[in-house]
């Protein structure tokens, strides 16, 4: 099935030319089917290309899913243009009556911030606290994966010696969880952030599940026991050269990066790196629909009851 964003979305174009079958709203609105309704918070600097990322991610299932772009109102994004935030987004006292199958939550660049010292905390934390009554299940995509863990659990992240870049092996925690269905036993996924979580926190907490680790990288797959809540703390989403253009953005800003481990061939900079991801990123976000497809309500407006 297509998936359904909003009429005249850049994505649009993008994403025909790989074969992604994506309508708009209004060719949607002559289809009598119950889309999937998946609420997107895009707080990443690259808005556009996180769009694309995330829409070709969501497209490999078969059902139909409908995609709404949020941002914050409490910061103004420098790196779009106003007019396709104003087109494309909505904010939140627009959506906030509004009932949604799935929520992601995405990566931003503040993770060396305290929590409550970033701009939009405040309305990030009405965000999430609404998500309990009028979302079935949340993704939270890494710094809003760290966030998601503070703001419910008190969970406190700690800064890396360096920064965490490049792909990484993954061992499964529990191959029977229905999230990591179809897995092997490892797997690579990239990272990209200076901090992180710490499985002696997480292990206070009964209601979570550990699903995959990594010797090097930690803690990445996280999920409470009801499947409402999944934290990854990676960037699964990332296309091929997500990685390398945070590399050479580091570089120009004279913070003499280190080369992203086990990303460009023979770690050389200058060869073109290639995708070792992609087919457990499309699992795992598969395995998330379908899930939210079995469990949520098929009115809606009673995730409000499930709180």
């Amino acid at each position: 099935m297509p998936v359904i964003v909003p009429n005249g979305l850049p994505a649009i174009n993008t994403l025909a030319n790989e074969n992604i079958t994506i309508i708009s709203e209004a060719r949607a609105l002559r289809q009598d089917i119950r889309p999937m309704r998946i609420l997107i918070l895009n707080l990443m600097p690259t808005k556009i290309a996180t769009e694309n990322q995330l829409i070709r991610i969501l497209s490999n299932t078969p059902l139909q899913v409908e995609i709404t772009f949020l941002q914050t109102s409490t910061y103004e994004s420098k790196n779009v243009a106003p007019e396709h935030l104003e087109t494309f987004y909505k904010e939140f006292n627009e959506i906030r009556h509004e009932f949604y199958d799935g929520l992601i939550v995405t990566g931003a660049p503040v993770e060396t911030l305290d929590f409550e010292a970033v701009d939009y905390w405040h309305e990030l934390s009405d965000i999430l606290s609404w998500a309990t009554s009028h979302v079935f299940s949340t993704i939270h995509i890494c710094w809003g994966a760290q966030a998601g863990l503070y703001f419910r659990y008190g969970i406190q992240k700690y800064p890396t010696s360096q920064k965490l870049s490049g792909v990484y092996k993954h061992g499964v925690g529990i191959p029977s969880h229905p999230l990591i269905r179809g897995f092997e036993d490892e797997f690579l996924a990239p990272h990209s952030r200076y901090t992180e979580i710490l499985a002696t926190d997480l292990s206070k907490h009964k209601n979570l599940d550990i699903l995959a680790t990594s010797d090097d990288a930690g803690i990445y797959l996280v999920a409470s026991k009801d499947f409402r809540e999944i934290y990854i703390t990676g960037h699964p989403e990332y296309d091929s050269h997500t990685l390398g253009l945070e590399y050479i953005r580091d570089v120009e800003k004279g913070l003499n990066p280190e080369v992203p481990l086990n990303y460009f061939p023979d770690d050389d900079p200058g060869q073109l790196a290639k995708n070792k991801w992609k087919s457990h990123a499309y699992l795992l976000f598969g395995n998330w629909l379908n899930l939210v497809y079995q469990n949520v309500p098929y009115e809606i407006g009673r995730i409000e009851e499930m709180r």
